[in-house]
This record gives structure tokens, sequence and C-alpha cells, in this order.
């Protein structure tokens, strides 16, 4: 007994304590999963648009950039980028998890074939970027918070800007 107590006392004036590792192991699992629950929802849901595993991922009040409704909007913009780009995938570049937070830098390709906002199809290729900030409680996305570079993809299906006249 005296033996595994020293043992212990040892790992403990170490820094290893079994109890700080298995802590650590704990919270390195914790940000694991809300990492994987932030990366399920953009293959299902933005890559498959399976809008039927949505209760999976999301609470039933969760916030898109400080609003409800999401489940609404997602459907409406989904169908809107699907018609238009049937080929719209996202891609993973980077994620970061900390607290109850994830952010993840995402990539969307897709090619102009049909309308989109008005604008005739083309047959270009689209390439832009986009950043998403995730809160994660009891395994559920709460709140969401997503920027996108639109800006970027009309630019490239030959949106121009024209300065506002007045």
């Amino acid at each position: 007994m005296k033996q595994i107590f020293f043992v212990i006392s040892i790992l403990c004036v170490a820094g290893l304590s079994p109890i700080a590792s298995s802590q650590a192991d704990q919270e390195k699992m914790n940000l694991d999963q809300n990492k994987a629950i932030v990366r399920g929802y953009m293959n299902e849901i933005i890559n498959k648009g399976n809008l039927n595993t949505f209760d999976l991922y999301f609470s039933e009040r969760v916030l898109f950039n400080n609003s409800e409704g999401l489940k609404r909007g997602l459907t409406s913009m989904l169908r809107s980028m699907r018609g238009a780009f049937p080929d719209f995938h996202l891609t993973i570049e980077d994620q970061i998890a900390e607290g109850n937070k994830v952010i993840t830098r995402v990539t969307f390709r897709g090619t102009h074939q049909g309308d989109y906002r008005g604008i005739a199809p083309t047959g270009k290729q689209i390439k832009y970027s986009g950043i998403a900030i995730d809160r994660i409680v009891d395994g559920k996305v709460v709140e969401m918070w997503h920027v996108a570079d639109t800006c970027a993809m009309l630019q490239q299906i030959g949106v121009t800007a024209t300065p506002p006249k007045g």
C-alpha cells in the first residue's frame, strides 16, 4: 500500500496526476465530440441536403446569426444553392474547438448551372470561403455565427457592383 501511495505522490509532484490526466482526457473527448457534431451537420445537411437529420444536430431554438427559424431558412438556402449549383459542396479546411465553441473554416465549390437570384446560368466554377462559429450545449448546436464570402462567388459568376445613383 505504501508503494502505491508513493507512486501516486511522485506522479502528482511531477504534474502527472491520474485525476488531472483523466480530466484532460475528458476535456479533449468533449472537444472532439463537439467538432464531430459540426462536421456531421455540415456533411449531412449542407453537402447531402439531408434535412431529416436536422434534429440530431440542432437544438429546438437554435440561433443563426442571432435569429431564430434556422430550419426554414436553411431549407430555402439549400434549395436555392442546389438549384443554381447542383454540385455545390462544402469542404472543411480547418477546425478548432475550445470550451463549448467550434470554429470551422470552409471552402464552398460548385458550378453555376441554374438560375441564382435572377442570374442566368453561366457554367462557371465557383470557389469561396467561409467561417462558422458554433456553440454546442448537451450535444446540440444552440447558436451559430456564420460568414461566407458570397461577394467572391457573385464576382466569379460575373456580377459586377454598380454604384448607387444620386
